[in-house]
């Protein structure tokens, strides 16, 4: 559904995204809010451990998705807020076990906090559900 678009004029991506997607419009937009490493009950899962912190977003991203019935590879779009940009490989490889290609595009940010003080890493999405 969704579509990489490269140009020859650009370098090649320096991480896990696409620069831009194309997304024909057949279906419904999903918006999801930024979701954090945060358990059930409120905690914070994972705290100080940036790989464990992205694993968890990632876990929650793909829950709220089969609510809606699609999966990660129905995500055109993330925003990442990181506390750190140093953690960028980190972040990265968590990235490429959940993505596959064509990557959503992409914007990673560091941030001075998030909601609580233990959160390393935030991150929202744009998906594309299909007309049925």
């Amino acid at each position: 559904m969704k579509r990489e678009l490269k140009s020859d004029r650009l370098s090649e991506p320096a991480g896990v995204f696409s620069q831009a997607v194309e997304v024909p419009m057949e279906g419904a937009l999903l918006f999801l809010s930024g979701l954090t490493s945060r358990n059930k009950d409120g905690s914070v899962f994972g705290a100080g451990d940036i790989t464990a912190q992205t694993e968890r977003c990632l876990d929650n991203l793909v829950a709220l998705l089969a609510e809606a019935g699609v999966t990660l590879d129905d995500v055109a779009a993330v925003t990442l807020y990181v506390r750190d940009m140093g953690q960028f490989d980190a972040v990265h490889e968590v990235r490429r076990r959940y993505f596959r290609t064509p990557y959503p595009s992409s914007t990673m940010v560091e941030v001075s906090g998030l909601a609580l003080p233990e959160m390393l890493v935030e991150i929202t999405a744009i998906a594309v559900k299909p007309a049925t």
